[in-house]
């Protein structure tokens, strides 16, 4: 995933590991000109004037590979960003993208809010991820190698210091990281938790306050928000204990390292002037040693949290949507509808919510869905437009079984309006042209007008320009639900589904709606679910649902005849009319 957006960008990923290559080179060469530096000042041979004369030499170098360790130091701080942060902006997209392409099964498994975490916080632990790499990851291991290589070089009796001071610091880091890595992952998972509570609470923010539930909330999220505390601050007291264990090692190994060369000009006076200007630079490389793997560990343990995310997103991007569409051709259909057997249960459920549904609607009847609640419907009707597939049986529009049509054909084809109506920040017009991009003013003014939207929308100063809040909360239930039929309506489908889509409708409203849709859409197959018998009264044909299963099909008389449940429903509907 990482490594297919990395290429990408291969000009900017080869400067990032030049200038990083800049770095190390200059870190590991200023020792060697500190062991001279010493040499010279210890030779008696030389005079006073030609010292300085080495010396300021060697300081001249010293300060031009300080420059240059300098310059690399901010150009690959630049060109990492540059990778990090474009490596990034792709995943996002490409991660956006495939949720685009997900059915509601695949989002479910998911779950929206994970889905939100997934594409803010891991997609920015995957950018700090890929800073770290271009900036400490692998600069880490080239300038333990070369200090390590450098530093025997100098002072070859004394590797075996070097290799016990880095056994126990790698020791040491591997049990912080063993210690830690339960943590980073909990987080990830603590997160979203939180955002899901917060989430909830924002969006139901009216039923907690008229229930008075606000210290309930109140108290599940601060249990959620003090796990994660407690998470972070045992990361943190493991945290704590690193660096002063590494500063106690490296500071042993440098006691030992002294100690011994000690002995060296102690036996024998002859070795002072070699011994003096490499002790110093086997110093500096044991510190350059200790600082590698002190920022290798300290890295690692961030990143862990980086290669988690990594690992969510390769998640989505690997899950292949359950629902695939023909490579076909696009094409007409017409209105007709066709359940031929169908049963339906939802992933994960053991019981079948529909069962063995069998049906014939033609193109430009309306079709009425009645049943009780929990009996069915709104899944029969998800159906239609394909948002599921079938668990068994066939579902056809037109003719044409809905998993032989192209994706187009279908969104062509088929309007579906919810029971809850969803709008999205914007204007009217935006909102409505959801449904038909290249709508026509004249087409959204149909479409309002069957809806019953225009005498509102007609009323406000900007008309379709006017503002929509996010989720169109500046708009009351009723008009969000008009203004959502009227979107439906807008691309002229050949199968329109109003999913008790005027439950939130005064009669009157309701009314006017349902002697539109008979008027202007009757060539249209009109698929109507409700509650109530009297939205769907004179419908074509009405399907009665009952715990899944089709009890009863025909007329409003024609049920009135055959259908006890039917029957029940209208009588008792009937006297709460009356």
């Amino acid at each position: 995933m990482v490594f297919k957006a990395l290429g990408k960008y291969k000009f900017w990923v080869a400067a990032a590991l030049f200038t990083m290559l800049l770095q190390v080179g200059a870190a590991l060469w200023q020792p060697s000109f500190m062991k001279d530096i010493l040499n010279v000042m210890s030779n008696m041979t030389l005079s006073t004037s030609g010292k300085v004369d080495k010396i300021s030499g060697y300081g001249v170098s010293l300060i031009g590979i300080a420059v240059i360790g300098l310059i690399g130091s901010i150009l690959n701080t630049i060109t990492a960003a540059k990778v990090s942060q474009s490596v990034s902006a792709d995943i996002r997209e490409r991660t956006f993208r495939r949720i685009q392409s997900f059915s509601y099964a695949d989002i479910e498994k998911f779950k929206a809010e994970n889905l939100v975490v997934r594409m803010t916080n891991d997609i920015n632990q995957i950018q700090i991820l890929l800073m770290m790499i271009f900036q400490v990851l692998i600069r880490v291991p080239i300038l333990f190698l070369g200090a390590f290589v450098l530093s025997i070089i100098t002072m070859p009796k004394l590797w075996w210091i070097i290799i016990i001071m880095v056994a126990l610091i790698v020791l040491v880091t591997g049990i912080a990281m063993k210690l830690m890595g339960p943590n980073f992952v909990a987080f990830q998972t603590l997160v979203d938790k939180i955002n899901g509570i917060a989430k909830d609470n924002l969006r139901g923010a009216r039923v907690v306050k008229s229930f008075v539930q606000e210290a309930n909330q109140e108290q599940k999220f601060d249990a959620a928000s003090d796990e994660l505390l407690g998470r972070n601050l045992a990361t943190g007291y493991i945290f704590s204990t690193i660096i002063p264990l590494f500063t106690i090692i490296s500071q042993l190994a440098i006691f030992v390292a002294i100690l011994f060369v000690s002995t060296y000009i102690t036996d024998s006076q002859s070795l002072a002037q070699s011994q003096l200007g490499g002790i110093m630079s086997f110093i500096q490389y044991m510190m350059l040693i200790m600082f590698s793997i002190i920022m290798g560990g300290m890295m690692s343990m961030f990143a862990s949290r980086g290669f988690i995310s990594m690992g969510r997103i390769k998640e989505i991007l690997d899950t292949k949507p359950s629902m695939k569409f023909a490579d076909v051709p696009a094409e007409t259909l017409t209105g007709s509808i066709e359940f031929d057997d169908v049963s339906f249960k939802y992933p994960g459920d053991d019981e079948l919510t529909l069962k063995d549904i069998s049906f014939k609607a033609a193109a430009g009847e309306m079709i009425g869905v009645v049943g009780a609640t929990g009996s069915g419907k709104s899944t029969l009707a998800q159906l239609i437009p394909r948002f599921y597939d079938p668990t068994s049986g066939v579902v056809k529009v037109g003719g044409q079984d809905l998993r032989q049509v192209s994706e187009k054909t279908l969104k062509n084809t088929i309007s579906i309006v919810l029971q809850k109506a969803i709008l999205f920040y914007g204007t009217i017009a935006s909102n409505l042209k959801q449904g038909k991009p290249t709508a026509t003013s004249a087409e959204l003014d149909r479409a309002a007008e069957i809806a019953q939207a225009s005498e509102f929308i007609n009323q406000l100063p900007e008309k379709y320009d006017a503002k929509v809040e996010e989720r169109g909360s500046n708009f009351s239930g009723g008009q969000k639900q008009r203004l959502s039929i009227a979107r439906g309506i807008v691309k002229q489908p050949n199968v329109l589904i109003l999913d008790d889509s005027t439950s939130a409708l005064d009669a009157r409203s309701e009314k006017l709606v349902q002697q539109a849709l008979d008027q202007d859409l009757d060539k249209t197959t009109t698929v109507i679910i409700a509650q109530k018998i009297s939205s769907i009264i004179r419908a074509d044909k009405i399907l009665v649902l009952d715990e899944g299963r089709l009890v009863g099909q025909g007329t409003h008389q024609e049920l009135l005849q055959t259908s006890d449940i039917y029957r029940k429903i209208y009588e008792t509907q009937k006297g709460k009319e009356d």
